[in-house]
C-alpha cells in the first residue's frame, strides 16, 4: 500500500508528530548532498557513486544518462530557512528499449531497518520540462554467507513532477522480515531505496509502469522516516560534522588540500621497490575496507626524493587502521627507512578506502 502527495515546501512541522530537528529520524545519509568526498562532478557510467552514499545506475540496449552535481544559486534553494549548496541532476536521453533503466539509490545498513513499519519518503524534485515521474522501489537484501533469503523487491509508488521545485512524499509499508534468513556474514544486509527516473517495460512491476522517460530531473532533500507524515527535512545527524562522520563510515578519502599533502601516517621501506604504509580512519568504518582508491601518489623521506608510486594494495585491514603495500617501480627505497606517502604535486591527489555495502 502506498500513498503519494505533494507536501508543503516550507519547514513547517506538518502535523507536529515529530520535532523539526531530531538526529536519527532520517535514515537517509547525506540527503542534502552536502558531502562529496569523491569530488563527483558528472558521469554517464552505470553503477558509480556520486555524492557520498548515493549510487547511480543505468543500463539497457540504448540511451544515455548523465548525472551531475549542481550548485544552487545563493538564495534559490527550495526550502525557506535551509540554504543548501548542492542538488543532483540526471539527464536521460535516447532510451527506447524494454530493458533500459535509469536510477539513483541508497543502501541503508541492516535489512531490519523499518522492517514491518510504515514509513514516509519525502524529497524535493523538479523537471526541466514536461511532467515526468519518479518511481520508488523498496529492495530488502538479506546479506551474504550461508543461505540467506532471496532479495525481496516491491513497488513503493510514484510521483509526478512539475517544472518548479516542490516537495513530494510517498507513504509506504516496508515488508516484514518475519520468517526470513539473514546471511552469516555480518554487516552485509541492507534496505535499498531506489528512485527510478526511466524504466522500460521489463520493470513495470517494480515501477508502477513508469515507462521510458527522456527528461531532465533534479532532486534534493531526501528523507526516510517512520510514520505517515512528512516532517521538516533534516539530515541524518543534524550537523555538517556528524554527516561527514556518517559518510566516512562507508568511504573515507584524504587529499585534495595541497600539492604535496601527506596522505598516510609513517611508512617503512620493505624492499628497494616497496613500502609498508599505514592509514588511520577518522571513524570506525562499517567493516574492514576491501577497496583502496588512489591517484597520483609519491613517496618522500622528509628531505629529498619524490618517486612516483605505481600500485597500492591492502595488505591488512581493520575497521580503524589499514596497512598497505605500496610499490614504486623505479625503486629508490631503502629497507627499514621511514617515508611518507604524499600527493605527487597535484591538489587532486588522494588516497581512499571503501567499505560500501
Amino acid at each position: 500500500m502506498t500513498r503519494s502527495r505533494d507536501v508543503a515546501d516550507t519547514q513547517d512541522n506538518l502535523g507536529g508528530a515529530v520535532a523539526p530537528f531530531v538526529a536519527g529520524k532520517n535514515k537517509i545519509i547525506n540527503g542534502d548532498f552536502g558531502i562529496n568526498q569523491r569530488n563527483f562532478s558528472s558521469s554517464t557510467s552505470g553503477s558509480v557513486y556520486t555524492f557520498d552514499r548515493w549510487l547511480k545506475d543505468n543500463g539497457g540496449n540504448d540511451g544515455t544518462t548523465t548525472t551531475s552535481a549542481q550548485t544552487f544559486t545563493v538564495g534559490t534553494a527550495p526550502v525557506a530557512g535551509y540554504e543548501s549548496i548542492n542538488f543532483l541532476r540526471s539527464v536521460v536521453t535516447g532510451q527506447t528499449a524494454t530493458n533500459c533503466y535509469s536510477q539513483i539509490s541508497q543502501k541503508i545498513e541492516d535489512v531490519r531497518t523499518f522492517a514491518g513499519q510504515t514509513i514516509t519518503l519525502s524529497f524535493w524534485g523538479k523537471a526541466a520540462s514536461g511532467t515526468p515521474k519518479i518511481a520508488v522501489e523498496i529492495r530488502q537484501n538479506f546479506g551474504t554467507g550461508g543461505s540467506p533469503s532471496s532479495v525481496a523487491q516491491a513497488a513503493g509508488g510514484s510521483v509526478t513532477l512539475s517544472t518548479s521545485w516542490a516537495r513530494y512524499s510517498l507513504t509506504m509499508n516496508i515488508p516484514s522480515i518475519s520468517g526470513k534468513t539473514l546471511g552469516t556474514t555480518a554487516g552485509t544486509s541492507f534496505l535499498q531505496l531506489l528512485f527510478w527516473l526511466s524504466a522500460g517495460s521489463d520493470y513495470n512491476s517494480l515501477t508502477n509502469s513508469l515507462g521510458i522517460q527522456n527528461a531532465t530531473i533534479d532532486i534534493w532533500g531526501i528523507q526516510a522516516e517512520a510514520g505517515s507524515v512528512a516532517t521538516p527535512f533534516t539530515t541524518a545527524s543534524g550537523s555538517i560534522g556528524g554527516e561527514l562522520a556518517l559518510c566516512q563510515r562507508y568511504y573515507y578519502r584524504v587529499g585534495g588540500s595541497s600539492a604535496y599533502e601527506r596522505l598516510s601516517t609513517m611508512a617503512s621501506g620493505a624492499s628497494s621497490t616497496t613500502l609498508t604504509a599505514t592509514f588511520a580512519s577518522p571513524v570506525t568504518m562499517r567493516v574492514a575496507p576491501t577497496i583502496v582508491d588512489y591517484s597520483t601518489l609519491t613517496f618522500w623521506d622528509g628531505s629529498a626524493g619524490l618517486n612516483p608510486i605505481t600500485n597500492v594494495v591492502i595488505a591488512w585491514a581493520g575497521r580503524n587502521m589499514t596497512e598497505f603495500t605500496v610499490t614504486a617501480s623505479a625503486g629508490g627505497i631503502t629497507t627499514y627507512r621511514p617515508y611518507f606517502v604524499i600527493a605527487n604535486g597535484s591538489t587532486n591527489a588522494y588516497l581512499a578506502l571503501s567499505a560500501e555495502l
